[in-house]
């Protein structure tokens, strides 16, 4: 049947507002039908199967399915839902209408691979959230580095709807948080959109470094602490023990704390009701003016940016015009929907809520983290306290190996920002390495995760600088600069002193260990602070360390010392005055910028020596002689010389008078005397992380 003979019948599909078109069957022109989703031909009927849903309305359908209006009593109904009905009855839930008292909003909480995405894999599957044709292990970490990785690197959201045995109807909104030191700003975004959170320990490793810090967090945000032990299958768990330490180091309650499987499903069906009994419902503001706290976002090629928030008070609904407090720019809201996990649009959320919104956002700078989302035409009085400024720690630059790339670069920086707020960047330029980004991290593994992701998702071929923290110059005359690139400390005869940023340090680890342990940390300049015997068999360590020394590969050393068994956490704890010197390397006379670095004077020979010594086998052999220098301001510590390539020019003199051969052999000499004075030397690019290498291996 061509489309000519379609006619529509003026109404719309209810669930997916396409025009309703009507017919007869190619086979029997006596069964008129009603299609949704015209793509231009009526297809014969057994062609339907595979690309939409069609029923005889003779059998028993349930109303949901229909997307007809009641009016309509057709015999053959077709519509363009091409879903499996769990999931059409999942997105009928997600949009049902509620009210702030059936919200719980929980995060999870734990030390690294204490299995937080096991467990909120089994609560999506007893909850239905997902199918089990589409459930798969870590089914919230949607990046592909998490999962060849096993970690949790962004906070994750899921809304779930939950019968309790009281028969009440709950939604339980999950965000599930990384565990690794470096993402403790993801952690605290995430509590912020919560009013309590499940804190999971391992039962057979116990409370860890990591642990106490996340704790720490949700204790300052207020939310109610469920501890939960997993892991209890395992024959090395110790639950009585593990709980021991969380009464003693964390100070919580245990008397009621579950002891759970998540890979096995053991007891999680409780952890669904301690939710709702223990974690307070957020307050019903629903009748203030609109605020809502936006804790992440992405940008969508199609739709632009798109924003996840958590409604605190009022409501926001679609069509309306919204307004960025921050920016104060205006947007129409084109989209608002929950996630479950997927998303699913609504028509509008209430104060508790969380979900996403699509407003053709065209920039990234219009729509932070931590901006508040109000009514253009009912403005808020105040904006939410939002977040701390991220706080970068490592810096790095970051450098396109092609000059060309050097716009992509700055657009796939200001994209992935968006997406990671704790990331900083800004322009500087090298005469070694040409164009390129100073960024800041959190931490190496921060660092490591951003370069990968910019060379995954964007296509950029980078080349990276060595690691370094920022330092405070004080100079003779009394005014003082903060720097973060070792290239911009001034000449020596300026420098007053430098501070150096230092870290509280503390360490977990079975006491066993606790001798290697505190070698290594007083080889990297650690100051003694405090020594704590958790039980007979685990002590904690706290010691000052120097940032740059926990930079490179510090935790690499603590993991081979203790055999994998400590943990450890650090926080910020200020600046302090060190005896510092910038070393300098010079290849041919000419400065490298890009292999500066600071250092402390006792380490500055032997690292200069291991430098000049690597970059000797990594620079190549030229017509002429290299020297390659480590310096200190004007004054040399560390030489090597690369051998220069020398043609055999006596090679055509077959015996003869010596004065020929004298003559060659000169004459060779002064031409590469010549190629010396005005020959360039290109330094490779691995060279440039031969720094990184010598301070993996100077331990």
């Amino acid at each position: 049947m061509a489309a000519d003979d379609l006619q529509s019948v003026g109404k719309c599909c209810l669930r997916c507002k396409r025009p309703i078109f009507y017919g007869t069957c190619a086979k029997n022109t006596s069964v008129p039908l009603y299609i949704v989703n015209y793509t231009g031909w009526l297809l014969k009927r057994k062609e339907f199967i595979g690309n939409h849903r069609w029923q005889n309305t003779n059998d028993r359908l349930p109303s949901s399915r229909l997307h007809l209006s009641s009016s309509f009593r057709p015999s053959l109904v077709v519509w363009c839902c091409m879903r499996e009905d769990s999931s059409i009855k999942r997105e009928e839930q997600a949009t049902k209408m509620i009210s702030p008292q059936q919200i719980r909003n929980f995060c999870i909480i734990a030390h690294i691979d204490h299995g937080k995405s096991t467990l909120a894999d089994r609560l999506l599957q007893l909850t239905n959230t997902v199918s089990n044709r589409d459930m798969k292990d870590q089914f919230l970490d949607s990046m592909d580095l998490e999962r060849e990785r096993g970690i949790t690197i962004k906070l994750q959201t899921a809304r779930m709807n939950y019968r309790a045995p009281d028969g009440n109807e709950y939604i339980l909104n999950l965000i599930d948080t990384p565990g690794h030191v470096d993402f403790s700003y993801e952690v605290s975004r995430s509590l912020v959109a919560c009013e309590g959170a499940i804190l999971v320990v391992d039962a057979s490793q116990g409370v860890e470094a990591q642990t106490l810090a996340n704790v720490y967090l949700a204790s300052e945000s207020g939310l109610e602490i469920i501890p939960v032990l997993n892991k209890v299958d395992l024959p090395s768990a110790e639950p009585l023990r593990v709980k021991q330490e969380i009464e003693q180091m964390i100070g919580l309650d245990t008397s009621n704390c579950l002891e759970i499987s998540a890979k096995t499903g053991k007891n999680v069906e409780k952890v669904l009701e301690y939710i709702v009994k223990y974690i307070p419902p957020p307050k019903d503001r629903s009748s203030f003016p609109l605020r809502a706290l936006i804790f992440d976002s992405y940008y969508d090629a199609f739709r632009g940016v798109v924003v996840y928030f958590r409604v605190f008070d009022g409501i926001l609904e679609t069509g309306k015009k919204i307004r960025l407090m921050n920016s104060q720019k205006d947007f129409e809201s084109v989209q608002v929907g929950v996630l479950a996990p997927h998303q699913v649009p609504v028509e509008r959320l209430i104060s508790g809520e969380v979900g996403y919104l699509v407003a053709g956002i065209k920039t990234v700078q219009d729509a932070r983290v931590g901006d508040t989302i109000t009514l253009a035409h009912q403005p808020a009085d105040c904006a939410l306290p939002g977040y701390k400024e991220a706080k970068p720690m490592v810096f790095c630059g970051l450098y396109p190996s092609d000059a060309d790339q050097f716009e992509d670069l700055r657009e796939a920086l200001e994209k992935l920002k968006l997406n990671d707020s704790s990331l900083s960047y800004e322009p500087e330029s090298s005469s070694a390495m040409g164009f390129g980004f100073r960024c800041g991290f959190l931490g190496l593994l921060h660092m490591e995760i951003v370069c990968e992701r910019l060379s995954r998702e964007y296509g950029l071929d980078l080349v990276t600088t060595s690691p370094s923290v920022g330092y405070y110059v004080y100079l003779h005359d009394n005014s003082s600069m903060l720097i973060q690139n070792p290239c911009e400390l001034p000449e020596p005869h300026l420098v007053d002193y430098l501070e150096e940023p230092y870290v509280r340090l503390e360490i977990i680890t079975p006491t066993e260990y606790v001798g290697p342990l505190m070698e290594l940390t007083q080889s990297r300049r650690g100051i003694f602070q405090d020594m704590k015997y958790i039980t007979a068999t685990r002590t904690s360590l706290v010691y000052e360390l120097p940032l740059a020394e926990l930079v490179t590969n510090f935790f690499d050393l603590v993991k081979s010392r203790s055999r994998g068994y400590a943990s450890m956490e650090y926080q910020w704890s200020g600046y302090r005055r060190g005896d510092l010197v910038k070393l300098e390397v010079a290849v041919n006379g000419e400065k490298v910028d890009a292999l500066c670095s600071i250092v402390h004077r006792d380490k500055a020979y032997s690292i200069a020596r291991a430098l000049t010594e690597r970059l000797k086998e990594l620079i190549p052999r030229q017509q002429f002689r290299i020297p390659v220098q480590g310096m200190i301001g004007n004054r040399v510590i560390a030489s090597e010389h690369i051998p220069a390539l020398r043609k055999d020019v006596l090679a055509k003199c077959y015996g003869g008078d010596i004065s020929r051969k004298k003559k060659l052999l000169k004459k060779q000499a002064e031409g590469k005397k010549r190629m010396k004075a005005i020959g360039k030397v290109d330094v490779p690019q691995e060279a440039f992380r031969a720094m990184l290498s010598l301070k993996q291996t100077e331990d």
